[in-house]
């Protein structure tokens, strides 16, 4: 975030923790939002060289097919495979390879997200326009959708139910799963069980641009499909953003990971301590920020980061992602909710006493908890939401994935004889005013 456009005046201090690198910024000396709007701006990153690489990664992949593959593989992976296919033997060892714990927690995860995606498919109903004019709109499944799911860091085998059940309810034919192998050129389990859960039998040991190359063009072993969903690191992203460019659809425009808590003095310092740290862990390149009226909530916070993270097992990461986020001091709670729809963040968390109230003048965000025991890693598993959500802003424009993610709607009209005859003249008016004979002539020829 960045405020070069305001007088120096307006920031009572501005300081970096040596331990936990959260900025903090005081901007109580505004009474009212800027002129022009707040100077919001996410970690900004010089993508030239990586689009050239990505570039060429795709192209090799279009070109060379299985072979690309292969090479990328062992140059990115550190693994050669004969077969990138994921057996079915496989996949029903997967199963016996993970504790019953966990078994029943993706079991009863994907019952929740199911309940919930099931609650989106909507019956077609027939509207009469006018009397013997009748439309409807219908949906249909997306013939062909490829996932793509990161193994690199973490497994996110979770991401697996929240793409794969909406695209079963959906209605696709064809689900193709891409993930990348470890060294022993195997998927984690727990992303072969999930897949299983999810009825998804199509996986490949396949990651980063080469897996969405394979998903957008087709190998001799990938299938080819219509839209490419699913997050990832920078690559990923690029290659992504570049397919689409040709045409071949993506679930949403994505980036770094974020969330912002909107807290006041009923917040529990530590719960949002824990909610700004599991957002941080999720890489260096994550954002998280905290907006709050009162100075001591962020004192409070920043005495839980410092000693939260400390136990983290990817400390480093969060470390990092914290040198990139902020604290935000501001007047009242109307620049509070004005300043948090600005930002519109992939997660809003509302830590405070009228949370809903709040909830209720938030138009910008992918997803709201609200509360102080509703954490977002709740949504990010089990709750029955989607956590496959717009980032770097996009919330203002772009929902998070859905049943409507992967489906296409078409529109139906059917008219009667008499049906013509009440809406001919309109018609034929319309298109005579916009010089479309033939648009006018297809309706006369039936009238007469």
């Amino acid at each position: 975030m960045k405020y070069e456009m305001y007088p120096i005046s307006y920031f009572i201090f501005h300081i970096s923790y040596f331990i936990c690198m959260l900025e903090i910024i005081d901007l109580r000396g505004l009474t009212t939002p800027p002129v022009g709007g707040w100077n919001i701006a996410r970690p900004v990153f010089d993508n030239t060289i990586l689009q050239q690489k990505v570039k060429s990664i795709l192209e090799d992949v279009r070109q060379n097919g299985d072979a690309a593959i292969a090479t990328y593989t062992s140059q990115f992976d550190h693994v050669s495979l004969t077969n990138i296919a994921v057996s079915q033997e496989e996949i029903d060892e997967s199963g016996r390879l993970l504790t019953n714990e966990l078994k029943q927690a993706i079991q009863t995860a994907a019952n929740n997200i199911s309940v919930f995606h099931e609650k989106q498919i909507t019956k077609i109903e027939v509207i009469e326009t006018m009397p013997g004019v009748q439309c409807w709109r219908k949906s249909v499944g997306i013939e062909k959708v490829g996932l793509y799911i990161p193994g690199g860091t973490a497994p996110l085998f979770s991401t697996i139910l929240m793409l794969g059940i909406p695209a079963q309810l959906a209605g696709c034919k064809e689900i193709v799963l891409c993930s990348p192998p470890n060294k022993k050129g195997k998927l984690h389990p727990a992303i072969l069980y999930a897949a299983s859960v999810a009825g998804i039998t199509k996986v490949y040991k396949v990651g980063g641009v080469q897996a969405i190359g394979a998903l957008a063009y087709g190998t001799e072993t990938i299938p080819k499909t219509y839209k490419v969903f699913g997050p990832g690191n920078q690559y990923v992203t690029c290659a992504k953003q570049l397919i689409q460019q040709e045409g071949i659809a993506i679930d949403m425009p994505a980036g770094p990971s974020e969330v912002c808590v909107l807290a006041d003095e009923t917040a529990n310092a530590a719960f949002v301590a824990a909610d700004l740290l599991s957002q941080a862990e999720h890489g260096v390149d994550s954002q998280v920020v905290l907006v709050t009226c009162e100075e001591e909530v962020i004192k409070e916070v920043v005495t839980e980061l410092t000693r939260q993270v400390a136990l983290l097992s990817r400390s480093d990461i969060a470390l990092k992602a914290l040198e990139n986020s902020k604290a935000i001091i501001v007047k009242n709670v109307e620049l509070a909710i004005n300043l948090v729809n600005e930002y519109a963040a992939e997660h809003l968390i509302i830590s405070c006493q009228y949370a809903s109230e709040i909830g209720e003048k938030i138009i910008n965000a992918g997803s709201i908890f609200l509360g102080n025991y509703s954490p977002e890693s709740v949504g990010d598993y089990a709750s029955g939401t989607n956590h496959t959500l717009p980032t770097n802003g996009f919330a203002k424009a772009y929902s998070g994935v859905s049943v409507d993610s992967f489906v296409k709607k078409i529109t139906f009209q059917h008219l009667t004889k008499k049906g013509l005859a009440n809406i001919g003249n309109t018609v034929i008016e319309m298109a005579t005013a916009e010089g479309l004979d033939a648009h006018a002539n297809a309706v006369k020829v039936r009238l007469c």
